[in-house]
């Protein structure tokens, strides 16, 4: 390299504007490339530390290194990818649909498939799973340098082992699908696979498009990438567009633009004050800029200065309402805020509806928020944080903030993990956090550049996009974040937070909710109150509760299951009855029965099967056994093989009956089933004029001279 390029496009169209200070030549000799010369190997796939997963997936798919070009590919794939994966892992990256998270999903899946593929050639595939064993290797081969490896190793190989496990599940469908898919490419004689399916086996079953494109090529098939990202902007736009109608209400975003353009960036005064004087500086109404709004007009207002918080980073918005001058002074005009967003940077809109007189832009204008909504939305936006910070104390620096939601009383916060939080943690984590409460530690929010944000330790949302300069929030030294939102003063404010549990979300993410304040000591109270009850009725200790109730659900269940036996000795033995008295309808034994409501499908079948049983195997069997397990009725049709060669098919018979009973239904030619709507008071009529339906189509397949 030697000159300083000036601006331009292409390779030549720009000038040049004079010598480098200091000319130099890229070699693009990197670390592994100077290993692979000191090492005297022919690739990077061959030093010391990649060689030794390269080797271990080949011992383990049953490989040779060095005999088919095709296979050193895949076993090239796998270290590359393995080794990456484990790295990734390490620093906090969990398999996901999006961002870092997608990348770590497909280089983990595109080895499952390549590994799949090695050990298909000598042993037919099956559920091996390699990835646990390579990533040991990779750990192994890598923590000399990287020493966090190995104490990490739990966790790393946990989170691979359950993409693995969950891949090769979607796996096995999916391929099943795409199979089908190349059958039916294959049959009219085409050679590419539609941009529709490869978009399905993506958005149904998981299969990144590159998975696709080599199962494509390996049948000798193109795949239409066009139709297939064609479909996947589509389903962007889609998702984009909701979220920008949550924020726009549907408005043209060019209205919103020319506002802001006209009036300049809306300053945001909440932060300290609860009210404040402001100029109307703009008014929509059905998306469409206007110079007035009446009482009853459902508007949205922009003004110059507001103390109301639009919603973002998790918290709602405000709510209260806007007092507007008359424009000569008379008894003016009132705006009830029922929501703030910012459709665009620098632009707040109240939006809501006018409750009395009328709104005229230009007016001045009084805001006032609710501010006990403000205040518990703000105890839940400071519990949260810390809540985060317990998490990752407990769980580890990758227990990262993946969406959270602040609302009076009330909040939700997702994190990352790779597996449910022990119940253990979420009382440790409870505990600490109430810890932080009793000791009153003061809340501060600062402004500072980000590097100083960042050398004092305050957490950083990834993926989200900070300017020079950042707002800090701290709880005493507990905890620090990167936020925008609004918090209490002081964390004793928040009075109690309460964990009320936690769950996945999603592969990868969980999702812990929890109650803050007043709605705390609601919940506790209520909690109370319920045990107090449960241990007067029980006469027991508060302690010995939960062994009594356990024991109560144990004999429960014990006598639910006595209790189906007993309904299945009871139906069972009518069977023998029911044989006998069969009806004969052209030659055919035919047996309708109810069974008293409040049976079980399970025992309907069982009864129709072994009423078929019971009856002569030369004669030609029809059973139909109807009953109502809960408000919808059931029937169950089985027919012997006798019957069969008449052209008697269950299937069809309960296809027959169902359609009588508002329903469907359907089966083998041997036994079927099917249901039918709530019928009520017509119940009863309804499955008798079933059975007598199907005992009319009995009685014409069994007429002499019919066609079977």
């Amino acid at each position: 390299m030697q000159y300083i390029r000036g601006e331009g496009a292409g390779k030549e169209g720009w000038p040049i504007l004079g010598d480098l200070p200091a000319r130099n030549i890229d070699t693009g000799m990197g670390l592994e490339r100077m290993a692979a010369i000191l090492q005297g190997v022919d690739n990077i796939y061959e030093i010391d530390t990649m060689w030794k997963v390269l080797d271990r997936a080949a011992e383990l798919t049953e490989q040779r290194y060095g005999k088919d070009h095709r296979a050193d590919v895949s076993l090239r794939v796998v270290a590359d990818h393995v080794r990456t994966s484990v790295m990734l892992v390490s620093d906090g990256v969990l398999p996901s649909n999006e961002s870092r998270g997608y990348v770590l999903r497909r280089i983990l899946r595109r080895s499952i498939r390549n590994l799949r593929l090695l050990a298909g050639g000598q042993r037919g595939g099956g559920d091996e799973r390699f990835l646990h064993e390579l990533a040991t290797v990779a750990i192994d081969a890598m923590a000399e340098q990287f020493p966090e490896l190995r104490t990490d190793a739990p966790r790393i190989l946990g989170v691979i082992d359950a993409e693995e496990a969950a891949f090769l599940s979607t796996l096995r469908t999916g391929s099943a699908i795409f199979d089908a898919a190349v059958g039916e490419v294959k049959r009219r004689g085409s050679a590419t696979l539609p941009g529709d399916q490869a978009f399905q086996l993506h958005d149904t079953y998981g299969f990144p498009i590159d998975l696709t494109l080599e199962m494509a090529s390996e049948q000798g098939l193109a795949v239409d990438e066009e139709g297939f990202r064609r479909l996947m902007a589509e389903q962007r736009q889609r998702a984009k567009q909701d979220s920008i109608e949550k924020k726009t209400g549907n408005a043209d975003i060019s209205a919103f633009a020319a506002l802001l353009e006209r009036s300049g960036p809306v300053t945001f005064i909440g932060y300290d004050q609860i009210t404040g004087d402001a100029t109307v500086t703009g008014l929509l109404v059905n998306g469409a800029q206007v110079a007035a709004a009446g009482a009853g007009t459902q508007a949205e207002v922009v003004l110059d200065r507001t103390p109301f918080y639009a919603e973002g980073g998790g918290q709602l918005a405000d709510a209260g309402v806007i007092r507007v001058s008359g424009a000569t002074g008379g008894s003016g005009a009132e705006f009830e805020v029922r929501d703030v967003q910012s459709p665009v940077p620098g632009l707040v809109v109240h939006r809501g509806v006018v409750t009395a007189g009328e709104i005229t832009v230009g007016a001045p204008a009084h805001a006032e928020i609710d501010v006990e909504r403000r205040r518990a939305i703000s105890r839940s936006h400071t519990a949260t944080h810390l809540v985060h910070r317990a998490f990752r104390g407990a769980l580890g620096e990758s227990a990262a903030q993946a969406g959270s939601e602040n609302s009076p009383g009330r909040l939700r916060f997702d994190f990352t993990a790779a597996g449910a939080v022990p119940p253990s943690v979420l009382r440790d984590a409870e505990d600490e956090v109430n810890h932080v409460l009793i000791n009153d530690l003061d809340v501060r929010a600062f402004v500072t550049p980000i590097e100083e944000a960042r050398a004092m330790g305050a957490v950083a949302l990834f993926g989200e996009k900070y300017g020079d300069q950042v707002r800090v929030v701290e709880v005493g030294d507990y905890s620090r974040e990167l936020c925008g939102g609004t918090h209490v003063a002081r964390s004793g404010q928040l009075g109690l937070v309460k964990i009320l549990g936690e769950s996945s979300i999603g592969s990868g993410v969980r999702r812990v909710e929890a109650l803050v304040g007043t709605d705390a000591f609601r919940f506790l109270a209520t909690e109370s109150v319920l045990v107090s009850q449960l241990t007067e009725q029980l006469k027991v200790r508060r302690d010995k509760l939960p062994e009594r109730v356990a024991a109560l659900v144990t004999r429960l269940r014990d006598a639910e299951r006595d209790l189906d036996r007993l309904r299945s000795a009871q139906l069972l033995g009518a069977a023998e009855g029911l044989a006998r008295d069969a009806e004969d309808v052209g030659g055919a034994a035919f047996v309708a029965h109810r069974v008293p409501d409040g049976t079980a499908a399970d025992g309907i079948r069982k009864l129709a099967l072994d009423i078929r049983g019971r009856l002569p195997a030369q004669r030609p069997v029809v059973v139909m056994v109807a009953g109502l397990p809960a408000d919808r009725p059931t029937v169950v049709i089985t027919v012997n093989e006798a019957a069969r060669r008449l052209g008697l098919a269950a299937g069809a018979l309960v296809r027959t009956a169902a359609g009588i009973l508002g329903g469907g239904g359907g089966g083998r030619d041997d036994v079927a089933q099917g249901g039918g709507a709530p019928l009520g008071d017509n119940t009863t009529r309804a499955i008798d004029d079933a059975f007598g339906a199907v005992r009319a189509v009995v009685r014409d397949m069994t007429r002499p001279g019919s066609v079977p």
